[in-house]
């Protein structure tokens, strides 16, 4: 009865053990494996984050020389047309002079306009008002363009500087995850180790407890019983044949 009471207490307590160390196990394990899933997904959101931060940087650099090459051109542009309106404006201010009361003086100075005979002071004079309005718009959309192509810049690279700044933020969160998650899977992999080798010990002593609790015991006295049984049915098995034979 002791013996029983015995193993009925210890084969209960084995039991439990091993169902919750059991229980344990998978939980670690599933826990293991999701911090793997999750693990894998940060790295390649980060991977992600670091490629559109490049592309970034790259397409930022792209519009600087751009717009740094539209900047010289435009401002070498604007130069010329205000150089030529200037020496339009020059020449007008001669012609006029010279339409004035000053002609001759005029044609001493610039000879080449006296194959220009004949052609009225009028005519010149508003080709060359028209020269000079060409060069004065040609200035003013360039300054316009320049104008224009300067904000764009200047928004582009204030809408590129956020989005790095804010997927630069998101990548190094992600990062401190992916390292704390790490860490969580490296303490998990502890634990699974601890409880594996629990398991193993319960279910090694369930195996040390079923030859003293669970396989049935045959006394002495049982066996010789048995034994006893089995020689008369020789015995008679015998003296059947003895029979038979005779």
């Amino acid at each position: 009865a002791d013996h029983k009471a015995w193993c009925d207490e210890q084969l209960k307590e084995n039991k439990l053990k091993r169902d919750k160390k059991s229980a344990q196990s998978n939980t670690l394990s599933a826990d293991i494996d999701g911090l793997s899933a999750k693990i894998a997904d940060m790295e390649n959101s980060v991977t992600t984050l670091v490629k559109e931060q490049a592309d970034l940087t790259s397409a930022m650099q792209g519009a600087t020389a751009l717009r740094e090459t539209e900047k010289a051109e435009n401002a070498k542009t604007v130069a010329d047309a205000t150089a030529g309106m200037s020496a339009v404006q020059k020449a007008l201010v001669i012609l006029k002079e010279f339409y004035s009361a000053k002609g001759e003086a005029f044609l001493q100075q610039v000879p080449e306009l006296k194959s220009y005979k004949g052609m009225a002071s009028g005519g010149v004079i508003g080709m060359l008002e028209v020269i000079e309005s060409d060069f004065s718009r040609l200035k003013m959309e360039t300054a316009a363009s320049e104008k224009v192509g300067a904000a764009e810049y200047d928004r582009f690279m204030a809408e590129s500087t956020s989005a790095k700044e804010s997927k630069h933020k998101v990548e190094t969160k992600l990062r401190l995850d992916k390292d704390q998650s790490e860490f969580d899977r490296v303490e998990a992999k502890k634990d699974l180790d601890n409880v594996s080798q629990e398991l193993a010990k319960a279910n090694e002593y369930f195996e040390d407890l079923k030859p003293a609790c669970l396989q049935v015991k045959v006394s002495h006295a049982d066996r010789a019983a048995r034994r006893q049984e089995e020689i008369e049915a020789l015995k008679e098995a015998y003296s059947i044949l003895g029979e038979k034979a005779s």
